[in-house]
């Protein structure tokens, strides 16, 4: 009879994994995590023609000297610094858009908290008895 027990403990603990694995991937935030990642390679790919079609070009034709250059060393091998260069441009402007829209975020919710907090300090505060009379002797007291 133990043994059957066992089995059923683990067969009983095998579906709350699976069931809190099920509620774990229909909760929304991985749901919002893959869109934003899917985007995410899309906004790369738009940032990669950005750089190569022109910010490289225009660096080309002001500095004079080209993004994809090489240095050659030993054994028939380069460096390829122009690749690093653009990689770089690459980063620095994926990581400034992703500022700007997360700066808009953090700015549209705290106009969601600051109308809850006003709507809070709108609200009637009731005092209890006790607390009127105690206002009311603390009035009077001044008064003297």
């Amino acid at each position: 009879m133990a043994k059957f027990d066992k089995v059923k403990d683990l067969t009983d603990k095998g579906k709350g994994f699976i069931s809190e694995f099920k509620a774990f991937v229909l909760r929304g935030n991985v749901m919002d995590m893959a869109i934003g990642v899917i985007i995410g390679s899309a906004f790369a790919s738009i940032v990669s023609a950005l750089t190569e079609d022109f910010i490289n070009p225009l660096i080309n034709g002001i500095g004079g000297t080209e993004v994809n250059g090489r240095i050659a060393i030993y054994g028939g091998q380069y460096i390829n610094w122009g690749h690093f260069v653009t990689a770089v441009i690459n980063f620095l402007i994926m990581a400034f858009v992703l500022f700007l829209m997360l700066k808009a975020v953090n700015k549209l919710m705290t106009i969601g908290k600051k109308k809850e907090e006003e709507e809070a300090k709108e609200e009637v505060v009731i005092k209890s008895d006790e607390a009127l009379l105690l206002e009311e002797i603390l009035k009077e007291l001044k008064k003297k």
